[in-house]
């Protein structure tokens, strides 16, 4: 795994999410306590940023459906989505987020 810099942790707040974009690719970081998820900053069912969305424990739902997904997994968790959003591998190191976008062989299923 290769990590990068994402983000300060304290730009991403608790319950809450932001879009960055790292080395290309377009995340929405989310943080749940001490814990922050990476995914696609893309609704599978339809081109809107999830970082726009609610945040919900490890949740995230895209505001124009509702579709939900699962930040652990991508997979989603209600309709109307059904296809899984790409996660990648966080870390904290001291106050900065760091994100492994390393090439996946295949989305989450």
């Amino acid at each position: 795994m290769v990590f990068v810099q994402a983000a300060a942790l304290a730009d991403v707040p608790d319950g809450g999410a932001i879009a960055v974009e790292v080395d290309g690719v377009e995340l929405a970081l989310v943080r749940d306590g001490d814990v922050v998820y990476a995914v696609i900053d893309e609704c599978s069912h339809a081109a809107i940023p999830l970082s726009e969305g609610e945040v919900e424990g490890c949740e995230i739902e895209c505001w124009l459906h509702g579709s939900r997904f699962d930040l652990r997994t991508g997979k989603p968790v209600n309709l109307p989505a059904t296809e899984p959003v790409q996660t990648y591998p966080t870390t904290i190191d001291g106050d900065t987020v760091m994100v492994d976008i390393s090439p996946k062989q295949e989305l989450n299923a």
